[in-house]
């Protein structure tokens, strides 16, 4: 079976995979930031969404 990239909210919510590009769109929807700035987060703290968020929010 193929990964249907057209649907999000794939197996795994819970980290950031910053190589796939829908899932950089939608985690920067997701949070109101842009691109740019999901990827220093995750650069910053890591895939760990809870940690991204936190890191974005500046708690």
């Amino acid at each position: 079976m193929t990964d249907d990239k057209s649907k999000s909210g794939g197996q795994d919510r819970t980290r950031i995979s910053l190589e796939q590009d829908y899932e950089v769109r939608d985690w920067s929807q997701k949070f109101g930031v842009s691109e740019d700035t999901l990827r220093a987060a995750v650069a910053k703290v890591g895939n760990v969404a809870n940690d991204v968020q936190r890191e974005l929010r500046g708690s």
